[in-house]
């Protein structure tokens, strides 16, 4: 008697891409997790140093003051007009010809933005560069 035996195929090895795609799943949630972003800043600002000896040979500063309706004072004396014209001339009679005079913008919490952008243009066009703005401190407005 004789014996057939059958051929098997070979069968072709499967590659199961699931467990590889949920292992990668895993790895990018991890990397998106743990990943730290920087921000870089655009413009480099070098802040200006407290020293009781310099303040005493600064300049006078310049305040011009924004009420809420937009209105605009320069060292306490009003401005007639609110155009950006007006408050060159006004601060270029403030300066006296010193373009080092730091300005002090004092604007109402209400002003519009608008308004103290106007004052910041002004105060660039007449070549003071120095700007500051005045606030004050939480328990002192009584909140």
């Amino acid at each position: 008697m004789a014996m057939k035996f059958h051929h098997r195929r070979a069968e072709e090895p499967e590659i199961n891409l699931i467990p590889f795609i949920d292992v990668l799943l895993v790895v990018l949630i991890f990397l998106m997790l743990t990943t730290t972003y920087s921000k870089f800043n655009e413009l480099k600002v070098t802040l200006p140093v407290a020293d009781s000896r310099k303040l005493e040979t600064l300049p006078r500063e310049i305040v011009v003051a924004v009420s809420a309706d937009g209105r605009y004072s320069v060292d306490r004396q009003a401005v007639e007009g609110v155009s950006v014209e007006v408050l060159m001339q006004a601060l270029q009679t403030a300066a006296q010809g010193d373009a080092n005079r730091p300005i002090v913008i004092s604007a109402d919490a209400m002003a519009a933005h608008q308004s103290v952008i106007n004052v910041m243009d002004a105060a660039r066009r007449v070549g003071l560069v120095q700007l500051t703005f005045a606030t004050q401190s939480s328990r002192a407005a009584g909140r």
